[in-house]
């Protein structure tokens, strides 16, 4: 069994409102120096074995249906393949 990892992020330049809270709460906890925060997803799916290409595919098709909004967010995806059989 293989497994996917999606990370879901808001684009450049789209506001991230939990991003400026966690950004304004380490300021007040003395942490000057952080410019920026932004806040994302992070998703395991654990996928039944078969070729890596086809599995990034059918990972790419959920998130642009249903894991992400293409138009605000962006995604990345890994596929972690299991370990070969000794």
């Amino acid at each position: 069994m293989a497994k996917a990892v999606v990370y879901v992020t808001y684009k450049r330049g789209v506001l991230d409102p939990q991003g400026e809270a966690v950004r304004g709460a380490l300021s007040s906890l003395g942490f000057q120096d952080v410019e920026g925060v932004r806040v994302g997803r992070y998703i395991e799916i654990e996928l039944a074995n078969g070729r890596p290409e086809e599995q990034r595919a059918q990972v790419e098709k959920m998130c642009r249906q249903l894991l992400a909004n293409p138009v605000l967010e962006d995604f990345r995806i890994e596929i972690n393949a299991p370990a070969p059989a000794e």
